[in-house]
Order: structure tokens, then C-alpha cells, then sequence
């Protein structure tokens, strides 16, 4: 099934307004589009311990595994930025990509399914699209353990 690009940027964007960012004040949502029509948010968790912070999209990985879905990842939309009086983030001219712990914990979820998502990411000036392929060349993933 092919994911509405807008459809799920505002489901990223609504995940966001879920996070707990009470250090950064920079709220981040990500919306996973599986084949099967389902879609996955999450939103950024920070910690006291800085280190311990969870970005939306590895919370939204997490969501999906714990329900069991290990494959058929499609489409990824990620939205930061700033949070508006509703909470929901306000992105900054500039788009928000996964960074490199979450482009790699995008892609052992990809390659549990055979596929390479396209990855949306907005901002105020538009919308950056690329697939996860390009955003991690060369991954490391399941297929190098065997």
C-alpha cells in the first residue's frame, strides 16, 4: 500500500505533540507507514541522563516490534522542531532527519521486510524525501550476521 505523504506528516506531527522534551524544548514525531495500511507514531523522550534520551522514531521502532510487526515498512515522516502553544512541533526552515542511531534502527526494520522506506522529512520550507538507502549507505543490518 503506498502511505499519503501529508496523511503521514500529520501523523507525525500530531505524535509530537506527545513528547516529553522538557530539556531541549524540541518536540519530534515520526509516523512508520507499513504495506499493510497500518501506521506506527512516536515521540521524543528525554532524560535527566541525557544519554538515556529516545528519539520518536527509535520510540516508534519500539512500538511496532513490541506489536509484533517485523516487516513491510514502507514509508517513515518525521516532523521537529520547537512546540506551539497546543504543543504540537513548529519546524524551522531546515527538515529534521533521522539521526544515525535511528537510521540504523530504521533500517534493521527495513531489511526484516526486504525494503528500502522512503523517508519524508518536513520542515516549514517543504518537505525533503529520500529513501532510507540513501540517508544510510552501506548499512549494517541482519544479512551481515549471517
Amino acid at each position: 500500500m503506498d502511505h499519503d505523504r501529508d496523511t503521514l506528516i500529520a501523523a507525525a506531527r500530531a505524535a509530537s505533540a506527545r513528547a516529553y522534551a522538557p530539556y531541549s524544548a524540541f518536540h519530534v514525531g515520526a509516523a512508520l507507514g507499513f504495506a499493510d495500511g497500518s501506521v506506527v507514531t512516536g515521540a521524543n523522550v528525554e532524560n535527566a541522563s541525557y544519554g538515556l534520551a529516545l528519539c520518536a522514531e527509535t520510540v516508534a521502532v519500539s512500538r511496532a516490534m513490541a506489536d509484533g510487526v517485523r516487516g513491510g515498512l514502507v514509508a517513515v515522516a518525521v516532523i521537529g522542531g520547537s512546540p506551539g502553544e497546543d504543543g504540537v512541533a513548529q519546524p524551522g526552515p531546515g527538515p529534521v532527519t533521522p539521526c544515525g542511531r535511528c537510521r540504523q534502527v530504521l533500517n534493521e526494520l527495513a531489511q526484516l521486510g526486504g525494503t528500502d522506506p522512503v523517508v519524508w522529512s518536513a520542515s516549514a520550507d517543504g518537505v525533503a524525501e529520500m529513501k532510507l538507502s540513501e540517508l544510510l549507505p552501506l548499512a549494517f543490518g541482519p544479512a551481515n550476521l549471517l
